[in-house]
């Protein structure tokens, strides 16, 4: 299995327990360096799959390689370069901050003047600083999220593996959790993220997969599955400067690629069935015609539009 520009590859992956199909012989790829969302409702595969992938469960069939390594064949070279953050972490009493980090790196097998280096590093990183003397279990939701993310990366992992990391969340810590992951990417990490926070994930994912009941639907860059659920259609919604005195709709309507959808004041949304170039035709109609634009927006599916496009909530 070549490396390529993926970290992670995932061949016609089939996981059953019983008569229940959890995943069913699924194949994607994640590129190395990114931020990847894996989304799907409750039961559809999310977690099996993760499992598999951070080796702590064997497949019925099919295969994943992170960094060229078979899960199944080398699972310890595989754990020494992955970080996988569950969505229940356990926190153990009377620890405080730095002890936490501590045992942690120990069980990394991180010794001497490199474990009290990486636990400087992650400590920087995650802002706990002024915490390195609290008691674990005294921490906010929020803190502890941060404190298991700095364990997770004790050891330097290339790819991260996050289930469902802003649950239970408030909005600001969220907010902070988010800038935290995109940090991540930018020091050249690759992050799989798994969340139900669609408004989340839509900002900061360079790509994405949606299962449902087992199955991939839908795979690829955003902007790429955004393309292909448009089918060429390109939406856009425009604010005039002023209230117009004409008859906008019968304008708009000289042109056969235009189909208006709403008017409502000095705004209006339509859709361009063809060149997405070709829309020039209309600021010039509206231009000639007198109109002032005031601005122009071109309307995307978002995350969640998309999600509700492609699933039904069914599980298994």
């Amino acid at each position: 299995m070549s490396l390529s520009s993926a970290i992670l590859q995932v061949r016609n992956l089939s996981v059953s327990f019983g008569k229940l199909k959890a995943v069913d012989n699924i194949s994607f790829d994640v590129n190395r360096g990114v931020i990847h969302g894996f989304i799907g409702p409750n039961g559809a595969g999310k977690t099996t799959t993760i499992r598999v992938i951070s080796t702590l469960q064997v497949p019925d069939s099919g295969g994943v390689w992170v960094g060229g390594m078979n899960v199944l064949t080398h699972p310890n070279e595989i754990r020494s370069k992955l970080g996988y953050m569950p969505d229940h972490v356990g926190v153990y009493s009377g620890l405080s901050v730095l002890e936490y980090l501590d045992f942690f790196a120990l069980a990394r097998r991180i010794f001497g003047s490199k474990k009290q280096s990486v636990i400087s590093d992650v400590v920087e990183l995650t802002g706990l600083g002024d915490l390195l003397d609290r008691e674990v279990e005294s921490l906010s939701k929020g803190m502890r999220q941060r404190l298991c993310l700095a364990q997770t990366l004790l050891h330097e992992p290339d790819l991260l593996i996050l289930d469902e990391p802003a649950s239970g969340l408030d909005p600001r810590a969220r907010i902070e959790f988010r800038e935290l992951i995109l940090e991540l990417r930018r020091l050249g990490k690759t992050v799989f993220l798994s969340s139900h926070i669609l408004s989340e994930l839509s900002p900061i994912c360079d790509s994405v997969s949606i299962i449902e009941t087992g199955n991939i639907v839908a795979h690829g860059p955003l902007e790429e599955i955004q393309d292909r659920m448009s089918k060429g259609v390109t939406s856009f919604e425009v604010t005039l400067l002023k209230d117009p005195n004409e008859d906008v709709e019968a304008l708009l309507s000289q042109l056969p690629s235009l189909s208006l959808k709403m008017i409502q004041g000095r705004k209006f949304r339509f859709e361009w069935n063809g060149e997405v170039e070709g829309v020039a035709k209309v600021w010039e109609l509206l231009s000639v015609n007198g109109f002032v634009i005031s601005s122009i927006s071109k309307k995307e599916d978002d995350l969640e539009n998309i999600f509700m496009s492609l699933t039904t909530g069914e599980v298994q």
